[in-house]
C-alpha cells in the first residue's frame, strides 16, 4: 500500500548496516519515476519497526548486517507482512543462499556488483508481481538445477564420517584452528578436508556448507552459525 503523498509510486524501505551503501542505493532510487524511499534501517529489528509504522510496498535489504542474520528478516517479513515484497541486494552469489532466500519469500535477488539500471528492472518486475534474479545468479541457478547432474537424495551421504564431523563443526562456527585442536589434526589436514567437502557437495563457501548442514538435519536452526552469523 502506498503512503499519503507518494502518489502512485511504490514505497521502499532500505535495510543495510552501512550508511554510505544506503545513501548510494537511495540516490539511485531517487532517479526512478515509479519508486520512492520512505525510510531506512540499519538492522532487522529497526526494519521491522519501520514496516509496522510505514507499511512500505517493498523492502530492499542486504543479508549481511553485522551479527544479524538477514534471512531471519526475510522469514519474519513473510510471516508478519505477506503483502510486502522483498528484494535482496547482496554481495553473496552462493546458490544455496539464493535458494534459501527465495524459499523464505524473497521476490528478487540482486548482486551489489550489478549495473545501476538493473535495480530499476528488478523493482519494475516486483511491481508486476514477478520474480527477478541478477543474470549472474540466474545463470548459476540454471547450471546447478538444470544442466548439472541430478544430485543424490542426500548429498551428505558422499562424505566420510570424519568429513561429516568437520562439516558439523564448521556449521557450529568453529574455526580451522579450533577444529584442528579438538580433533587433534593439523590445520592443513582440516583445510584439505574442508576443500574436499566443498568439492563433493558442489559448494563454494562456508555459508553454503552451513545451509546444507541445516537442510539435511546435521545441525539445527539454533546452531551458533545461524544465531550469530555475520556470513548471512
Amino acid at each position: 500500500m502506498n503512503n499519503p503523498g507518494t502518489s502512485n509510486k511504490a514505497t521502499i524501505l532500505l535495510v543495510d548496516d552501512h550508511v554510505l551503501v544506503r545513501a548510494g542505493i537511495r540516490s539511485l532510487i531517487d532517479q526512478l519515476n515509479d519508486f520512492i524511499v520512505i525510510a531506512e534501517a540499519s538492522d532487522p529489528v529497526e526494519a521491522l519497526a519501520w514496516v509496522a509504522q510505514r507499511e512500505p510496498d517493498i523492502v530492499v535489504t542486504d543479508l549481511t548486517m553485522g551479527n544479524h542474520n538477514g534471512l531471519d528478516l526475510v522469514r519474519q517479513l513473510r510471516q508478519q507482512y505477506p503483502q510486502v515484497a522483498i528484494v535482496i541486494l547482496s554481495m553473496h552469489a552462493s546458490e544455496e543462499l539464493v535458494t534459501e532466500a527465495l524459499r523464505l519469500g524473497a521476490s528478487a535477488y540482486l548482486l551489489k556488483e550489478a549495473a545501476p539500471a538493473e535495480l530499476d528492472i528488478a523493482l519494475q518486475a516486483i511491481r508486476r508481481h514477478e520474480t527477478y534474479l541478477s543474470p549472474a545468479v540466474s545463470t548459476k541457478m540454471i547450471d546447478r538445477f538444470i544442466r548439472a547432474p541430478v544430485a543424490a537424495p542426500n548429498p551428505l551421504q558422499s562424505l566420510t564420517g570424519r568429513q561429516l564431523q568437520i562439516l558439523t563443526m564448521i556449521a557450529g562456527r568453529k574455526s580451522t584452528k579450533e577444529i584442528a585442536f579438538e580433533l587433534d589434526l593439523s590445520e592443513k589436514t582440516v583445510a584439505a578436508h574442508r576443500a574436499q567437502i566443498m568439492e563433493r557437495l558442489g559448494v563454494r563457501d562456508v555459508v553454503g556448507l552451513a545451509l546444507l548442514a541445516l537442510r539435511y538435519g546435521l545441525v539445527s536452526a539454533d546452531s551458533p552459525f545461524f544465531q550469530h552469523s555475520g556470513g548471512l
